[in-house]
Order: structure tokens, then C-alpha cells, then sequence
């Protein structure tokens, strides 16, 4: 089983008793969980974030983390496996070994993210995360907000996490576009904005949202996504 949380696309964050439910249900079933925690800690909502492998005791948890998100070094190819397993069924079944002979054949990161991540592990402040965290909160505010305004999107929740959320386009408001991506390659002919269509997670005819930009910036986006929604507004 595979659980994404802080989730992207959604912005979503699991509580401690959803994540207890999904533990106890892997256990049932005999498989593991294997948890994508790659915006670990980048919660800034009313669900404090909790990781996965506090349920170590009650299924094996293989966490997946990521040095790009939380640090804010998008296109850092590294990231890390930790195993939760204090009975050792990971071990004793293979899985461990399988998965560090896949990684002896994969190619390394760059050098030289390799040689900055000491750095950057050991002398990043608390500041920093706190700054950061600030900041999405202000920007998942903005973006609710804003898009609340525009009458043929809808934002079902406002994120609690990552960086993302997802949009549902209203078509039936709209005249001369088909799909999300027709809207989406429109908008970017037209105001130089870059949304991802949701088709991309399987998601048609929604709009996966972006709002990890600084406020000003984001505030202009999205101004410029309503007066886009307006121009193809349907006639009354």
C-alpha cells in the first residue's frame, strides 16, 4: 500500500487516526506500507503532520524522503529510503536486500548535491523551516481565496500541506474551451501562466495549482487566471 502526505497533488494531510486505520488495515491484508513522505514537515494547516513510521510496530513501513522539497532545492535528484521494522520482516523476507542491490546498480546524484549536503543537513537554521512554512501558509490562503472568486473554478478544500492543490474547471462556464488542456494551453498563449492539467494524475478537467511562489507573485497569477476565466466566460 502506498500513501502520499503531505499529498500532492491534493495538499492534503492524514491525521494520526486515518494513518492508525491504514496501518492496522496493511496489517490485515499482510502487506506493507510504503509511505511517500517527500513533503515531510511542509504542514501548515489545522492537521499536524505525523509520520508514518510512528506504526512501525504495527506493519513495516518503507519511508521515502526527498532533500528538494523541504529544503526548497527543487530539481535536487536525492532522496532516501528508511525501513520501520523493528520485528524484521523486511529483512528476513529479502526486501532490504533486493532493494539495496537495486541501488548498487542506479546511478549516484550529482556530485556536487553530494558534496553540498553536509553542509546543508548540518547548518540549515530552524529559522529557515519556520520562514518557509510561513510562507505556504500565506500563499494556500491566497490561492483559496482568490480562486474562490473566479466562479468557473472550484476548490473543493484548502490545502493543508505541500505545495499543490487541485482545481475543478466548471466547462459548462466557459465557451471555446474543451478541456483542462485546452484551458491550460490557452492560458499560457494568453497570460503567460502555467497550470498543469489534470489529465497529467489522471484527474480530466481538473487543474493541479502550483502555489509554492512568493505572495506578490502569486497574487499576479492568479489575477491574470481570473481575467483569462472572464474573457471565456459564457454569455448570460
Amino acid at each position: 500500500m502506498v500513501i502520499i502526505n503531505p499529498g500532492n497533488p491534493c495538499g492534503n494531510v492524514f491525521s494520526y487516526e486515518h494513518l492508525k486505520k491504514i496501518a492496522e488495515t496493511a496489517r490485515k491484508l499482510g502487506i506493507l506500507v510504503i509511505a511517500d513522505e517527500a513533503y515531510d514537515n511542509l504542514a501548515f494547516g489545522s492537521t499536524p503532520y505525523v509520520p508514518m513510521r510512528v506504526f512501525g510496530l504495527t506493519v513495516p513501513i518503507l519511508t521515502m524522503g526527498s532533500i528538494s522539497k523541504r529544503w526548497v532545492v527543487p530539481g535536487w535528484r536525492l532522496g532516501w529510503l528508511v525501513s520501520s521494522d523493528p520485528d524484521g520482516i523486511l529483512q528476513k523476507s529479502g526486501v532490504i536486500d533486493s532493494i539495496a542491490g537495486f541501488l548498487n546498480i542506479s546511478s549516484d546524484p550529482a556530485t556536487f548535491i553530494q558534496a553540498a549536503i553536509p553542509q546543508i543537513l548540518e547548518n540549515t537554521k530552524e529559522d529557515f523551516f519556520s520562514k518557509i512554512i510561513s510562507t505556504l501558509r500565506e500563499c494556500a490562503d491566497i490561492c483559496y481565496n482568490r480562486i474562490e472568486e473566479i466562479p468557473s473554478l472550484t476548490c473543493p478544500k484548502k490545502p493543508e500541506g505541500s505545495m499543490f492543490v487541485m482545481v475543478k474547471l466548471n466547462l459548462s462556464m466557459l465557451e471555446d474551451i474543451n478541456d483542462d488542456v485546452d484551458f491550460c494551453l490557452k492560458l499560457a498563449k494568453e497570460e503567460s501562466v502555467i497550470i498543469l492539467p489534470g489529465i497529467a494524475v489522471e484527474l480530466k478537467n481538473w487543474l493541479r495549482v502550483t502555489f509554492a511562489i512568493e505572495p506578490s507573485l502569486l497574487r499576479e497569477g492568479l489575477a491574470r487566471v481570473k481575467a483569462f476565466c472572464q474573457r471565456h466566460a459564457k454569455k448570460q
